[in-house]
């Protein structure tokens, strides 16, 4: 596969989440990723970051539609609204940031910020 931009990247990381394509997602990672899920946990590594991508606590796999992308050097910002199924509470929606940092033609570390929606 050619190397791809990093918004190209960006958009395979999105749409191995939408399918529940694990492999898909681990893809577009470097091995020491990290992923930083503000006021909920942090993962170290593809392991641990395969570990959060099908958390229990949520049934199938996330809507999610992008509604802002910008670039600038090694960082590439999303903002969206998705939907979910949770697990106890049932459907939900939510709006997210994510801050993607690279390294190498990869994503080496994930900030995310999830905000509930009503």
């Amino acid at each position: 596969m050619p190397q791809l931009s990093q918004r190209d990247l960006v958009d395979e990381y999105f749409a191995g989440f939408r399918a529940g394509d694990h492999p898909r997602i681990l893809a577009t990672l470097t091995d020491d990723v990290e992923w930083v899920i503000h006021g909920h946990r942090t993962t170290r590594g593809r392991a641990e970051f395969d570990s959060e991508i099908e958390n229990p606590a949520f049934a199938g796999s996330p809507q999610l539609d992008v509604e802002r992308v910008h670039e600038d050097g090694p960082v590439v910002v999303v903002t969206g609204e998705g939907r979910g199924v949770s697990v106890a509470h049932g459907p939900f929606r939510f709006a997210f940031n994510d801050l993607f940092t690279f390294r190498g033609g990869l994503i080496a570390r994930v900030d995310s910020y999830v905000v509930p929606l009503p």
